[in-house]
């Protein structure tokens, strides 16, 4: 096999953002392997079986891949991998927690958070919270890289499924034990995925006050973010940061508000297609990035949106 593709999914739907790793490996090459590693997944394997470009599917089914924890996670990609060139997976939480160890069992270095593939052997990623582009070049017989979804586009999804190969071996993980895990629910669009994002920042004083930003989140159908100052502050959960240290996102539209623009945060969201920046500081770093910047007070121009976005 030429690449592997780990798949991020919850045991029952294909992440989109597997979709856009997808095509960055058929960038380096055709005869593409996807790994599916869960749990009564095989609804996520038959999705990925569907994807356009890749000839395989590996289902490796086990109850103890449900939790998919990077001990077991780690060393069967890796053992599957050894016959590959180029290994991938999202540059995600799922993909920065165990692609490092793939890389140390490998023996090679990890790339991450590629943004472009130049060559076979030539990548670029961002440095500097994104203020600079490295161009770099890796001699390691076998690529070890993370992908940041929101540079490629998502492949098609077809009629024909490719063959689903099934193993069951648990590989790894002795001395670990899933205990718990606590998830937010939520009826919006997940973050990293959603076509509009609403951010709130520092300036909208508490987590009280970031129900205005959910009654327009409401009209527009979009997903709520926050800037890190907000979560710093204990005004939304973790989950919600936006930025080098939270979640990269490219929406169609992001909707910064009271958000100064450290560049930590401006990293996670510039590549936005249309930003829009509320503030009343007229000085604020944010208006360097918005396509179109608002100077007022929030707490009156949020409700006049959402009263006008309403009729």
């Amino acid at each position: 096999m030429n690449s592997i593709v780990v798949a991020e999914h919850n045991n029952q739907q294909l992440n989109p953002v597997t979709l856009k790793v997808i095509t960055a490996a058929k960038q380096l090459g055709d005869d593409i392997t996807v790994i599916v590693i869960g749990h009564d997944c095989a609804a996520v394997a038959a999705q990925a079986a569907k994807a356009q470009g890749v000839s395989k599917v590996i289902q490796a089914d086990a109850p103890g891949y449900q939790h998919q924890l990077a001990e077991n996670v780690a060393p069967l990609v890796a053992d599957l991998a050894k016959q590959a060139k180029y290994v991938l997976a999202p540059a995600t939480t799922f993909g920065k927690n165990f692609m490092p160890r793939v890389a140390a069992l490998l023996d090679v270095a990890q790339l991450s958070e590629v943004i472009e593939i130049i060559d076979a052997d030539t990548f670029k990623r961002p440095i500097y919270a994104g203020n600079g582009i490295a161009t770099v070049k890796s001699s390691d017989p076998q690529k070890v890289m993370t992908v940041r979804s929101v540079a490629f586009a998502a492949t098609d999804i077809g009629s024909e499924a490719v063959p689903i190969e099934t193993i069951d071996n648990v590989v790894g993980g002795d001395k670990t034990t899933f205990v718990k895990q606590t998830l937010n629910e939520s009826d919006r669009p997940e973050l990293t995925a959603a076509k509009v994002v609403i951010s709130g920042g520092r300036g909208l004083q508490s987590g009280e006050n970031f129900k205005i930003l959910e009654k327009l989140a409401d009209v527009l159908g979009a997903a709520i973010g926050a800037s890190r100052a907000a979560v710093d502050a204990g005004y939304v959960p973790n989950d919600y940061q936006v930025g080098q240290t939270g979640k990269i996102v490219a929406p169609e539209l992001y909707i910064a508000v009271g958000i100064s623009g450290a560049i930590q945060h401006l990293a996670g969201m510039k590549e936005s297609k249309i930003i829009v920046a509320i503030n009343k500081d007229e000085e604020a770093p944010i208006f360097q990035v918005a396509d179109y910047g608002i100077v007022g007070d929030l707490f009156e121009i949020v409700p006049k949106f959402t009263e006008l976005l309403s009729c």
